[in-house]
């Protein structure tokens, strides 16, 4: 399975992925919302910045995926903070994911710059910053 997902341009996620300081995704929210229980180990992940440019210039394999159980505010942040190491985060981001009830934590290997391309995004009626796409192909412009 191919997933289009929108990194923070705000907070470098491109820059410290490229330079393999950054290995590990997070997305949560109160419930259980995309990309949770959708991504497996060997999905292929394609990167985007989230600055309007519109071009896919990054891709890299699924290592390893932890979807959480319902946390408190307190387990999240805990959860977050054990993490840092691997998810590289800006303060920003850290209050954005730290607290929410339920995190996806992605483990990210081969990351590698590719041949930048846009991509269709007119079967995706709610825009979100992570798209599962099938096969990569079928929105490749």
């Amino acid at each position: 399975m191919d997933h289009v997902v929108y990194l923070d341009a705000a907070g470098h996620e491109y820059e410290k992925m490229l330079a393999e300081t950054k290995t590990m995704i997070i997305r949560g929210a109160a419930g259980r919302k995309m990309p949770y229980g959708r991504v497996s180990d060997g999905d292929m992940l394609y990167f985007m910045n989230n600055d309007g440019e519109g071009l896919v210039k990054l891709k890299a394999r699924v290592k390893t995926v932890f979807n959480s159980g319902k946390m408190s505010f307190e387990e999240s942040a805990g959860l977050v903070g054990d993490n840092q190491n691997l998810l590289q985060l800006e303060e920003k981001q850290i209050k954005r994911w730290a607290g929410k009830r339920y995190l996806v934590l992605i483990t990210v290997e081969d990351v590698r710059e590719i041949d930048p391309f846009p991509i269709d995004k007119s079967s995706f009626g709610n825009m979100d910053d992570w798209l599962p796409v099938g096969d990569i192909n079928r929105v490749k412009l």
